[in-house]
């Protein structure tokens, strides 16, 4: 089994490349965000492999990290996604948005991905909530409250009643936290009430 190899990048495309290694080219599939992780076209990479089966066929796919071929394999397990489907959701959004997304149950953020509907997306996240490791669940929760855990309790208050309101609007949990960092780092939060979250909140997102 081929699971990581180290070569020069003679030819890629928007979703494939052509590794050399020991003079044989392996043409890897390949997501949006790792191709554009990657070096130019002859320069040495390093990616993780998995080699896909059928009865038919023999694919190789590539991923930048070790973290992204664990996500793919996971997508891959979920009833009705294959491999390619896989990369196109991973191709959608970074890892941490993807993990957050399934941790979240946000099936609004995974219905963007090509070829994912509703009912797919909850299958995602109904199959994979559970199967996804403690620490990747800790990582999505740490990212999202990344710099509220210093904040007085009412000012977590706050920002907590202005991520509801925000969701009941419309926006997705990772939109509404997103855009709640982005009031913290443009306006602070000292003495900002929740209606002042939502109202530079809604700014930031081109809703007011």
């Amino acid at each position: 089994m081929i699971a990581y190899l180290t070569g020069t990048i003679i030819e890629r495309s928007s979703n494939e490349l052509i590794l050399l290694v020991g003079g044989v080219g392996y043409r890897l599939n390949c997501s949006m965000n790792t191709l554009a992780m990657l070096p130019s076209n002859n320069e040495t990479a390093e990616l993780y492999t998995k080699l896909v089966v059928r009865e038919d066929s023999m694919e190789l796919y590539g991923f930048a990290s070790k973290d992204e071929k664990n996500i793919f394999n996971m997508l891959t397990g979920v009833t009705g996604i294959g491999p390619k489907t896989a990369i196109a959701i991973l191709g959608t959004m970074t890892l941490k948005d993807l993990k957050t997304a399934i941790a979240m149950n946000d099936t609004v953020s995974l219905s963007r991905a090509p070829g994912i509907g509703k009912k797919t997306a909850q299958r995602i996240c109904l199959e994979l909530r559970d199967k996804i490791s403690d620490e990747l669940l800790l990582s999505s929760d740490e990212d999202i409250n990344n710099g509220f855990e210093v904040m007085p309790q009412s000012m977590r208050d706050a920002k907590s009643e202005a991520l509801v309101a925000l969701k009941t609007l419309g926006y997705t949990q990772i939109e509404a936290s997103n855009a709640i960092k982005a009031v913290i780092k443009n306006h602070g939060a000292e003495n900002l009430t929740a209606d002042e979250f939502i109202r530079y909140a809604l700014k930031s997102m081109g809703g007011m």
